[in-house]
């Protein structure tokens, strides 16, 4: 079921167009989206390895603007469109329990998680919802966004052909550590 779809977002990440579509998406993610850009940052990377850096860079700029978004809907729009998407993806307890902890250390939890592959929408509304600096926000967002795709690109640089191997012979086992990290990553709310 997986190496079709695979397969498919490799066609697509060799698309012209495919940056646009990686940025909307990388945007979208956030602020409100659930798909994360790295489904086609990597095979991107992978299809064309002199590209890397611009699209690692495209990415986290977009990333780093729909954090903005983000903050946007927790600050002025928490009301509204902030509970629908935390009750659209069920995110109270998680919500709840690192609403606590980041009053105490936002801009470092900021740093911190946003560079795992946990939703970034959360910490982003959250900070809104806080009412942190913006330039706190903007400073710790810059350096969360662009280290973790920057992680992603520097492990593609070197082991690339590598990953793509690891990544086809055993498609199940990569998205199941994925999962396991991003599961683990929301639970790791609950205990902050």
């Amino acid at each position: 079921m997986l190496r079709p779809l695979y397969n498919w977002i490799l066609r697509r990440a060799a698309r012209r167009d495919a940056v646009w579509w990686m940025a909307g998406v990388s945007f979208a993610e956030s602020s409100f989206f659930p798909l994360p850009p790295d489904v086609m940052l990597v095979p991107m990377c992978l299809a064309e390895p002199k590209k890397l850096w611009w699209y690692t860079n495209v990415c986290a700029f977009a990333s780093l603007i729909g954090g903005f978004f983000g903050y946007a809907i927790g600050f002025y729009f928490f009301d509204t469109i902030g509970r629908w998407i935390f009750d659209l993806y069920d995110l109270w307890d998680a919500y709840y329990g690192f609403q606590e902890s980041f009053n105490h250390v936002g801009p470092w939890l900021l740093i911190l998680k946003g560079v795992t592959p946990i939703p970034y929408k959360l910490l982003a509304i959250t900070a809104g919802i806080a009412k942190m600096d913006i330039v706190i926000f903007a400073l710790c967002s810059l350096v969360a966004r662009f280290s973790r795709f920057y992680m992603i690109a520097i492990l593609l640089h070197f082991y690339g052909p590598q990953v793509q191997q690891i990544i086809e012979k055993r498609l199940m086992l990569v998205t199941t550590i994925l999962v396991v990290v991003v599961v683990g990553g929301l639970l790791s709310f609950k205990f902050v």
